[in-house]
């Protein structure tokens, strides 16, 4: 489903219908797609995210940080959900803000209620989690619980599927919540392509 080169995603709708607190008519979003392989998902995840994330001035630990749990993510994508596998990075008004591991397995659910529930919690506890426990609770702690996971259509087979999505750290410190996000799903057709400079091989969004 390839995007629209020249206008670029405005929708400040969320999934209910509503406004967010926040105006966002005049964002430009634009999406980097990265397939992930079997067997390899998790390396090539950390290596995407690492390049966009230095290119954009982000400190080396906070890099460290966000490259833990998007191999975490890939990881659990390769495990417990179908193929196809991608790597999705957002970036709003030229700041890399937002990334999603994406399988084709449509249930968000069970990811979703355990992020809530580590949101309610005094202390993480690892055991209400499941079998992909540990990387639901890095994602949560690495990205300071600005963490989701929703219903989306993946971009190499344009079927239904899920996504695990965190914000990534910016060079400012700042991280931009989900609540403030503008509407990334179900597609990505009316989102402009970003390329990375490097050749590195990719799918268009």
């Amino acid at each position: 489903m390839p995007p629209s080169d020249s206008t670029p995603h405005t929708s400040s709708q969320q999934p209910d219908g509503q406004q967010t607190a926040t105006e966002q008519h005049h964002q430009d979003v634009r999406v980097l797609v990265k397939a992930l392989q079997p067997g390899s998902a998790a390396r090539r995840a950390r290596t995407v995210v690492r390049e966009v994330l230095q290119r954009a001035g982000v400190s080396d630990d906070a890099i460290t940080d966000a490259e833990i749990v998007v191999a975490e993510l890939a990881a659990n994508a390769e495990r417990h959900g179908r193929r196809p596998y991608e790597l999705r990075i957002f970036r709003i008004d030229g700041v890399p803000t937002w990334c999603e591991v994406v399988d084709g397995d449509p249930e968000p659910d069970k990811i979703r209620d355990a992020f809530q529930r580590l949101a309610t919690l005094p202390e993480p506890d690892l055991s209400l989690l499941a079998e992909n426990g540990r990387g639901l609770l890095l994602t949560y702690e690495l990205s300071q619980g600005h963490c989701q996971a929703y219903r989306t259509i993946t971009t190499t087979t344009d079927s239904p599927g899920k996504a695990v999505a965190f914000a990534l750290p910016t060079a400012s410190g700042t991280r931009l919540p989900y609540s403030a996000l503008p509407d990334l799903r179900p597609g990505l057709a009316p989102l402009r392509q970003w390329r990375l400079h490097r050749p590195i091989p990719d799918t268009q969004a």
